[in-house]
C-alpha cells in the first residue's frame, strides 16, 4: 500500500523538468499543483523564471493544467494572467480533478504527468489515478497548518522508503 506514495521521479525544482525530457518519455501534458510546487504558498503571482518555463512548455506544445486544493480566488488570480487552465478546490488525493484535467487537455493518462510537492495529495492522487508522478522539493520552507501535519507523515513515509532502498535522494 505504501507504494502508492512512491513517485516515479524526484526533482529539486520544477525547472529541472524540460520539454525535451518530457517528450523523450512520451509526455504531452502536465497536471501540476500550485502552492509550494510552482511558487511559495503565500506568493500571489508567478516569478519571471516561472513565466519563462510556462512559455517554453507552451512553445513545445506541452499542455499544462493547474490542479490545486486551494480556493478559486487564489488559483484564478495566479492562473488567469498566465492563461493557464486550472481546477481549484480539487480535493486531492481524490481522482476526480485529475481526470477532469486530463479530459480538458484531450490527452491519455500515459501522455500526462502529475507534478507536486506533497506525497499525501499530489503523488498519492496521481498514482491512484494511474498517472506518472514527479515529486518536487517544496519551494517554501513554511507551510499552512494542514500541510505542516501532512509533512510529518510524509517524512515518516520517505524514511521508510529510504530504509527499504526504494529512494536515494535527500530532502
Amino acid at each position: 500500500m505504501l507504494k502508492q506514495f512512491l513517485p516515479d521521479q524526484h526533482v529539486k525544482s520544477i525547472f529541472e523538468i524540460t520539454p525535451e525530457v518530457l517528450k523523450e518519455k512520451g509526455i504531452k501534458g502536465i497536471i501540476t499543483d500550485l502552492d509550494n510546487t510552482l511558487v511559495e504558498w503565500d506568493r500571489p503571482n508567478a516569478t519571471p523564471r516561472l513565466i519563462s518555463w510556462f512559455e517554453e512548455m507552451k512553445h513545445s506544445n506541452v499542455k499544462i493544467t493547474i490542479v490545486s486544493n486551494n480556493n478559486e480566488d487564489r488559483v484564478r488570480s495566479f492562473s488567469d494572467p498566465l492563461h493557464i487552465p486550472f481546477i481549484p478546490a480539487a480535493r486531492k488525493p481524490l481522482g476526480r480533478a485529475f481526470n477532469r484535467a486530463l479530459k480538458e487537455m484531450g490527452l491519455e493518462k500515459e501522455e500526462t504527468v502529475v507534478i507536486g510537492d506533497q506525497l499525501l495529495t499530489d503523488v498519492l492522487g496521481g498514482n491512484r489515478s494511474g498517472f506518472k508522478t514527479i515529486l518536487v522539493v517544496p519551494v517554501a520552507q513554511t507551510d499552512g497548518l494542514i500541510t505542516r501535519f501532512n509533512r510529518k507523515i510524509e517524512r515518516q513515509i520517505l524514511n521508510w522508503f529510504r530504509k527499504k532502498g526504494m529512494i536515494q535522494w535527500e530532502d
